[in-house]
């Protein structure tokens, strides 16, 4: 029996309320443990692939080439075009299924990240990056929705374990990864990599997920357009907060097209959803409490994650270390994240409250940052490893929480009842997802270039010419360089450059304080949201028991 028939409105007990039947009976998987690993497997290459290619984009940049602001296109164009298949994914999806999608976008994939590295020609780069996006865009929002129809409610807990494991360790281990294959290996396995992981998820997918029977509706067929357009217009808005630090906002032509454009793609989806409403969609379904705060949680948990995603490797890039050096500082993260991981299982098994598992996730998150406020310019990456029991906790207990925070909500809300209600879910939570990725990390840059430039400043303020405390080290400087300069002239251009670096360095430092105790008060902001939600009628210990067709008095 899978967990796609499973539906009990809050209050109502197992013995008045027998279960209902699954809208898909037909859609379960003889081999549920393939499909499960092949839907994680989907998940975390694309997030480790965005990743690496975040990593790699010098290394790409240098390979064919190009300036400054082209490269900046390049990770754009593989994440706005996950974004813009991440909606389109409920038309495809609806109408051709999980297992077929799938099956035909992961063989694309492939071919196209096997031959990324031989590509010297900017606009294919561009164009094949841009099919990798679409291809492997469907991988991730399908996750859920296959979870929710074909996971036996007695392994779940122990499935989002797993997934919790996957997302954050293809997060964390990148660095190290990457580090790995350009120093000892070669870069190109950046991509190659992702290509030869596909096809194992490929194999799952053919023998794990089952065909899906295309949902029948007497109404007409769904609209194209509509989909197209919202698509569309999340797509543009991706890319105008991805490139707005870099066009310097609204003073930026592009940037304000970029915004109009995507407000009026949206304006036009609403449009055509009034004119013709497609039954795929259940847009009223998404009014519910939980869900809208579940939305907020997961749109402002991707920025809590930029705590290991940025400012810890950019403390240590700063410096000059590259992704090898600067990796073990979150690489003991991610691996303890598999022992966390399943300890979180194990709570939600002995029925914690998923709220509680999430705000333990949290507080420990916060805790970390405060620790790492600590932050000199002297540190290394061994100065990290304090804390890195505190952020895996975290991390995992946060992800895990909040994750199954969704699928309790999805079960008791009616997710399961409707075919369009779990494809709406699925697209509105995917959706949040990459916008909350996306605007945490334009946030976060934001923040980081304007403090900068502010701790710079008051620093400068204490460094002036004519100041006897100045004057002395740029003389002794100037003095101790004079023998392998260029006269005195050079040998005080060289002091004052020195200077320079490390009033730059300790300004740096001052502002990942701030970014440190900006990610902790955030941490306290989903504290208070954890606090608010609703709790869901049953726990993760009690749902065996009500697939077993228990009582639910007899339910321990």
């Amino acid at each position: 029996m899978s967990a796609a028939s499973i539906s009990v409105p809050a209050g109502s007990s197992a013995a008045s309320s027998p279960p209902k039947a699954s809208p898909f009976p037909a859609d379960l998987s003889h081999s549920p443990l393939l499909g499960i690993l092949g839907v994680l497997l989907g998940a975390a290459i694309v997030t480790l692939t965005g990743r690496l290619l975040g990593l790699g984009l010098a290394d790409l940049k240098g390979n064919i080439g190009i300036s400054y602001d082209e490269g900046a296109w390049i990770g754009s164009a593989f994440n706005v075009a996950i974004m813009f298949i991440g909606p389109f994914s409920v038309y495809l999806g609806g109408l051709l299924g999980t297992r077929q999608l799938l099956l035909a976008c992961a063989p694309v994939f492939t071919v196209v990240c096997a031959v990324l590295p031989l590509v010297h020609s900017y606009s294919l780069l561009i164009v094949l990056l841009a099919i990798a996006g679409l291809t492997s865009g469907p991988f991730y929002p399908l996750t859920l929705a296959f979870a929710l129809r074909n996971i036996p409610l007695r392994y779940l807990a122990l499935v989002l374990a797993f997934y919790a494991f996957f997302i954050e360790g293809a997060v964390n281990f990148a660095p190290s990864i990457y580090g790995f294959f350009r120093n000892h290996v070669s870069w190109e396995w950046m991509f190659w990599l992702p290509a030869i992981a596909t096809p194992v998820m490929t194999a799952c997918i053919y023998f794990g997920v089952p065909k899906s029977p295309r949902p029948q509706s007497k109404k007409e067929p769904p609209s194209f357009a509509g989909f197209f357009y919202l698509s569309a217009g999340f797509a543009l808005l991706y890319a105008a907060l991805d490139q707005g630090q870099r066009l310097d906002w609204w003073r930026s032509g592009l940037f304000s097209a970029l915004v109009a454009g995507g407000a009026l793609f949206l304006l036009c989806s609403l449009l055509e959803r009034l004119r013709r409403p497609n039954f795929l969609v259940e847009l009223s379904y998404l009014r519910n409490w939980n869900t809208r705060l579940l939305g907020i949680a997961l749109f402002s948990f991707r920025f809590v994650l930029l705590g290991t995603v940025i400012v810890i490797p950019m403390t240590l890039s700063v410096r000059g270390l590259d992704a090898e050096q600067y990796g073990p500082a979150v690489f003991w993260t991610a691996l303890l994240e598999v022992g966390l991981a399943l300890v979180g299982a194990l709570l939600l098994y002995k029925g914690i409250d998923s709220r509680l598992l999430m705000a333990i996730g949290f507080t420990a998150i916060a805790f970390a940052c405060l620790l790492n406020s600590d932050f000199t310019s002297a540190w290394s990456a061994e100065n990290y490893y304090r804390t890195e029991l505190l952020m895996g906790v975290g991390q995992s207990f946060a992800l895990l929480g909040l994750v199954s925070s969704i699928i309790l909500q999805a079960t008791f809300s009616g997710a399961l009842q409707a075919p369009q209600r779990a494809l709406t879910l699925s697209a509105f939570f995917h959706t949040v997802r990459l916008l909350g990725g996306e605007a945490g990390a334009t946030w976060m840059g934001h923040f980081i270039a304007d403090r900068e430039k502010l701790h710079s400043n008051l620093l400068g303020l204490h460094v002036q010419s004519g100041n006897w405390l100045t004057d002395g080290l740029l003389h002794g400087l100037a003095a101790g360089l004079a023998g392998k300069s260029d006269g005195v002239a050079g040998a005080t251009g060289r002091a004052l450059d020195i200077v320079n670096s490390k009033l730059r360095l300790q300004a740096y430092s001052l502002t990942f304080i701030d970014a440190f105790h900006l990610v902790a008060w955030a941490c306290v902001a989903m504290l208070l949201l954890a606090a608010v939600l609703r709790k869901p009628p049953m726990n993760f210990r009690q749902l065996p028991a009500l697939q077993d067709g228990s009582p639910q008095e007899d339910r321990p």
